[in-house]
C-alpha cells in the first residue's frame, strides 16, 4: 500500500534543515544593513523559530519523552524555547534603527546556536538510535502536515519578509537553491549530488 510516510524526510532531517535555514538567515543580518532589511530578516528568523519550536513541542519532544523520559537535554529544551520567545517579543517591539535591535538579534542567535548544538549532538542522534526509520519518517510526515497548517495563514508575510531580507544576496540564493534540491532529494529518496 502507498504511504506518504515513506516519501517524507525523517523528522531529524527536517529539524536539521530548519536549523540550517535559520542560521543562514542569521548570517544575512549585519548591523550595516538598512533598517527595512534588518526588520525583514528578523521577522523571517522569528517566524521560522516560532514555527520550528511549535513543531518540536507538539511532535518531536513528546515522541522523545516516550523514549527518554527525563533526559537533561530534553528537560531544558522547552524552557530554552520560552526564552527565545521572550527575546523574539522584545525584538519585534524594537525599531530596527535602534541599536538595541542589533543586540537582541545577536542575543537570539547565541541562544539558538546553543540550543541547536544540544539538539544536533544529543537529541537527534538519540532519536536516530532509538527510533526506526519508519517511525522517523512517520514523525516527519506529521511535522510536514502540521507545518503547512502553521505556515499557510502567514504565507504572504513570510514571502514578503524573505524577499526583502534576502534581496541582493547571491550566497543566500545559492543556499536556498541547494536547500530546495536537498529537500527534493529527501522527498524522492535520492542522495543529493555533490558539486
Amino acid at each position: 500500500m502507498f504511504s506518504l510516510n515513506k516519501l517524507s524526510p525523517t523528522i531529524t532531517d527536517m529539524i536539521r534543515f530548519d536549523h540550517s535555514h535559520t542560521l543562514v538567515t542569521f548570517h544575512q543580518y549585519t548591523t550595516t544593513k538598512k533598517p527595512k532589511v534588518k526588520k525583514a530578516l528578523a521577522e523571517t528568523i522569528c517566524t521560522a523559530l516560532e514555527i520550528h519550536a511549535t513543531l518540536e513541542e507538539e511532535i518531536f519532544y513528546p515522541a522523545m519523552r516516550e523514549l527518554e523520559g527525563s533526559d537533561p537535554t530534553m528537560l531544558k529544551a522547552e524552557p530554552e524555547h520560552n526564552e527565545m520567545r521572550r527575546v523574539i517579543a522584545a525584538l519585534r517591539a524594537t525599531d530596527a534603527a535602534d541599536p538595541r535591535h542589533d543586540q537582541l538579534i545577536h542575543e537570539l542567535m547565541r541562544d539558538v546556536m546553543h540550543h541547536v548544538a544540544d539538539e544536533e549532538t544529543v537529541l537527534l542522534p538519540d532519536a536516530e538510535r532509538l527510533m526506526t526509520q519508519d517511525r522517523l519518517s512517520e514523525l516527519g510526515a506529521a511535522m510536514t502536515k502540521r507545518r503547512m497548517q502553521l505556515v499557510t495563514p502567514q504565507a504572504g508575510k513570510i514571502a514578503r519578509d524573505t524577499a526583502i531580507g534576502f534581496s541582493g544576496s547571491t550566497a543566500a540564493m545559492v543556499v536556498g537553491v541547494a536547500g530546495a534540491a536537498f529537500a527534493a532529494s529527501k522527498l524522492l529518496g535520492r542522495k543529493p549530488a555533490h558539486a
